[in-house]
C-alpha cells in the first residue's frame, strides 16, 4: 500500500500564542511554560510533553515520546501575547488569580512582568458580571476586528514571529443561538459593520485570527467559531479550528466514568452534578445567561458518549442535572460533587459518588499547551476547518 503524501512544514522559527483573556488560566499557562523552560517544574498533564505513542506491536516496545515523534514546536521558541479588560501584567494578574504559589511565581517574575495585555474587545452585555478599563473603542465590530489584526501584526513584527495560534481563555459569554448573521461570510461581515447583537466579542477575535490564517481554539462554551460563516472562513484561509470549552473539572470526570459504564453495558438512571468555585469564571457563571451557555455544553457530553439512540434500554431515559455555585472563599480550587444512579444485571440499582477537589487552571493550562502545539502542527500539515 502506498504511503499517503503528507507534506509537513518544519517547525522552524518562533510560534506566537495569542490569548484573549489573560486571567487565571492564561497566566497559569504562561507561567507554567516558562517554569518548564527553566527546569523548575515538569509539564504534568500535557499529552504532547509527557505522553508516549506506540508504534507497531505491543511486543515491539517502540514507544517514543510524542514530543520526539511529532514535529512539534519547541517550547523555547514560544512567545506570548494577549488581551484583557484589566491592564495588570501577567505577574500581577497571576498573583490576583491566586492559583500558583508565590515561590514559583517569583522564580519567573521577570518574564511574567514583561507581558502586559493589550486592550480588549469587550461589551458587558455579553459578560454581565465583569467590567474593566482596558477596552478598545470603535464604531462597530468591524473596526474592532481591524484593531485586533493590527495588534497581531505588531506582535509578529516586534517578536519576529513566524507562525501563530489563538486560544480563547476569556470568560463564558451569554447564551447565543445560531442565527442569520452566522450563516454566510457575507452576512457575518455585514453584521460586523452593523453591530449585529448576535455577534459576540469572542466571534470578533475568531474572525480576526481566521481572516489572517491563524488557527483558533475555543476554551469556553461560547458559540465563537462554531458557526457556518467562520467554519467556511477557516477552510478558505487554511486555518484549523477546534474547541467547545476546556472541560477540565466535573466534565472531565464524566468523560472518564461514562465510557467505563458504557464499556460494561451498565445502565444510567440519573446523573446529578453540582460544584462550587470562586474564581472569575465562577463569578461570570453566577449570571443565568452565561450559565446557560455552560449548562448546554455540560449537558451534551453524556449524550455524545452514551449514545441513547443506540442503547435505549441503558441510556434512553436518564435524568441529567448540572449546578454551578459561585463561592468566593474557594477561589480557583473548584469542588465538584456527583451523584450517579446506575443499574446493572436484572435492573438492580447501584450508586457512584464522586467528590473531585480540583484546581481549575492547573487542569486547563496543559490543555492550552497541547492545543497550541497541535493546532500549529495541523496548520503546517495543511489541515483546515474543524479538527
Amino acid at each position: 500500500m502506498a504511503k499517503p503524501n503528507i507534506d509537513i512544514k518544519p517547525a522552524s522559527g518562533k510560534l506566537g500564542i495569542l490569548l484573549p483573556g489573560m486571567g487565571a488560566v492564561a497566566t497559569t499557562f504562561i507561567a507554567g511554560v516558562e517554569a518548564v523552560r527553566r527546569g523548575i517544574a515538569k509539564p504534568i498533564g500535557s499529552m504532547t510533553q509527557m505522553g508516549t505513542i506506540r508504534l507497531g506491536k505491543r511486543t515491539d516496545a517502540r514507544v517514543p515520546m510524542i514530543k520526539d515523534f511529532l514535529p512539534l514546536a519547541n517550547l523555547d521558541e514560544i512567545e506570548f501575547a494577549g488581551w484583557d479588560i484589566y491592564d495588570d501584567n501577567c505577574y500581577d494578574a497571576a498573583k490576583k488569580a491566586g492559583v500558583l504559589e508565590t515561590q514559583l511565581l517569583d522564580s519567573v517574575r521577570d518574564f511574567l512582568e514583561g507581558i502586559r495585555p493589550m486592550s480588549a474587545v469587550f461589551d458587558q452585555k455579553y459578560v454581565k458580571k465583569l467590567d474593566g478599563p482596558n477596552v478598545k473603542k470603535g464604531a462597530n465590530w468591524w473596526e474592532l476586528a481591524e484593531q485586533l489584526k493590527a495588534d497581531i501584526k505588531n506582535f509578529q513584527k516586534e517578536k519576529n514571529i513566524d507562525r501563530m495560534v489563538m486560544i480563547w481563555c476569556g470568560s463564558t459569554e451569554v447564551y447565543i443561538e445560531p442565527g442569520p448573521a452566522h450563516q454566510t461570510m457575507k452576512a457575518f461581515e455585514e453584521g460586523l459593520k452593523s453591530n449585529d447583537p448576535a455577534i459576540t466579542p469572542s466571534m470578533v477575535y475568531a474572525y480576526a485570527a481566521l481572516s489572517m490564517g491563524i488557527p483558533f481554539a475555543n476554551g469556553a462554551p461560547n458559540l465563537s467559531a462554531d458557526i457556518p460563516a467562520l467554519d467556511a472562513l477557516a477552510r478558505e484561509m487554511s486555518a484549523p479550528i477546534c474547541g467547545k470549552d476546556f472541560k477540565t473539572g466535573q466534565t472531565l470526570m464524566k468523560t472518564i466514568i461514562a465510557p467505563g459504564l458504557k464499556a460494561r453495558q451498565l445502565g444510567l438512571n440519573g446523573w446529578f452534578s453540582t460544584n462550587i468555585l470562586g474564581n472569575r469564571d465562577g463569578e461570570v457563571l453566577d449570571d443565568p445567561e452565561s450559565f446557560k451557555t455552560k449548562e448546554v455544553s455540560k449537558l451534551s457530553v453524556l449524550d455524545s458518549i452514551l449514545q441513547p439512540d443506540l442503547y435505549p434500554d441503558l441510556y434512553g431515559n436518564f435524568y441529567h442535572k448540572v449546578r454551578i455555585n459561585y463561592y468566593p472563599p474557594r477561589g480557583d480550587n473548584k469542588e465538584g460533587w456527583d451523584n450517579i444512579d446506575i443499574f446493572g444485571w436484572l435492573g438492580y440499582k447501584m450508586q457512584i459518588k464522586i467528590d473531585f477537589l480540583c484546581r481549575d487552571s492547573i487542569l486547563a493550562a496543559p490543555i492550552c499547551l497541547d492545543l497550541a502545539l497541535l493546532l500549529d502542527l495541523a496548520k503546517r500539515t495543511n489541515l483546515s476547518g474543524i479538527q
